[in-house]
């Protein structure tokens, strides 16, 4: 009798595949174009003390502590933010050559469950999330560290050859992926299933 397969996790991230040439000029000077978002990205980042990212935050921790509520609206609210973050790393990492919209999908795809607070969040633990998360940073960093040298051979490949290879761009995608799930678990507090360590959907 086989073990029955876990459920998607709460948070889910793709990015197609772009099919196609990407524009080697953007890519180019992607660098220089993509300042403006990457000041957007570090204001709005989740769990960054001297970003806007934790007046996100602590809302929610405080609702979820003391009233064990999650409201809608809040929900979409930071629903929408990651996804703009998504599609800002998307762009940052090369993945995508379209300049990132403020409230269009595009081919950058986020998808969150809204929680049943009272019946599917402890209302104590967002206290601590953060701190269980420790483990995760430290993978993480290094992770990220590999993405750095990932999208500067990438840059060069597309600079070439028009195109992002597709064995990096399903590993800066799980980079991605995963780092978006340790924001929902110990930030956006929207799930009390601990993250998994995998790049895998």
């Amino acid at each position: 009798m086989s073990a029955q397969a876990a459920p998607p996790y709460p948070l889910t991230f793709s990015v197609d595949y772009p099919d196609r040439d990407l524009n080697r000029v953007t890519t180019g000077f992607r660098l220089i174009l993509a300042i403006p978002l990457i000041l957007l990205l570090a204001l709005f980042a989740q769990g960054h003390p001297a970003s806007a990212g934790l007046l996100l935050f602590l809302p929610v921790l405080a609702l979820l502590v003391l009233r064990h509520k999650y409201p809608q609206w809040w929900f979409d609210f930071n629903l929408q933010i990651t996804r703009l973050e998504a599609r800002i790393y998307s762009y940052v990492f090369l993945l995508r050559d379209e300049y990132p919209s403020a409230d269009q999908e595009q081919a950058v795809h986020v998808n969150i469950v809204y929680p049943d607070a009272e019946n599917d969040l402890n209302r104590w633990l967002p206290l601590v999330k953060w701190l269980l998360a420790i483990p995760h940073y430290i993978v993480l960093a290094f992770l990220y560290i590999a993405v750095f040298v990932v999208v500067i051979i990438a840059w060069f490949a597309i600079l070439f050859t028009g195109r992002y290879p597709e064995g990096m761009f399903d590993f800066v995608v799980g980079v991605v992926r995963w780092s978006l799930r340790v924001t929902a678990y110990a930030f956006l507090l929207v799930t009390d299933r601990y993250p998994p360590f995998s790049l895998a959907p």
